[in-house]
């Protein structure tokens, strides 16, 4: 069993930056990959960014690519989501996720609660 908590959200206007934190605890971190979702009002939850377990191999999102990063440190348990240039639509939930493997498609089986972020105009 892995529990997920975020951090980290916020209000931010057009442009400006945020760094969410996930702190993940009941499972060694480097058993598992992790990542992000988000969802915006009215829309379906939507993949953000992943990470491998090693943290060497990524994958985003393409409309985050280049303006968002996310990190991993095992030695804490917690993955982290840099995220810069942001605009007003990427007010979302944003939602912190584990997965146990590397099959693909990948299957996320754990999720945080969700941090709001919200970009103002």
């Amino acid at each position: 069993q892995v529990q997920l908590v975020e951090s980290g959200g916020g209000l931010v206007q057009a442009g400006g930056s945020l760094r969410l934190s996930c702190a993940a605890s009941g499972r060694p971190s480097r058993n598992y990959g992790m990542g992000w979702f988000r969802q915006a009002p009215g829309k379906e939850r939507e993949f953000v960014a992943d990470i491998s377990w090693s943290g060497v191999s990524t994958t985003y999102a393409d409309s985050v690519k280049g303006r968002f990063t996310i990190s991993r440190e095992n030695a804490k348990n917690t993955v982290y989501l840099q995220m810069n240039s942001l605009n007003p639509a990427d007010t979302a939930v944003y939602y912190c996720v584990a997965r146990l493997n590397n099959n693909v498609p990948y299957e996320y089986v754990y999720w945080g609660q969700g941090t709001q972020v919200t970009v103002s105009s």
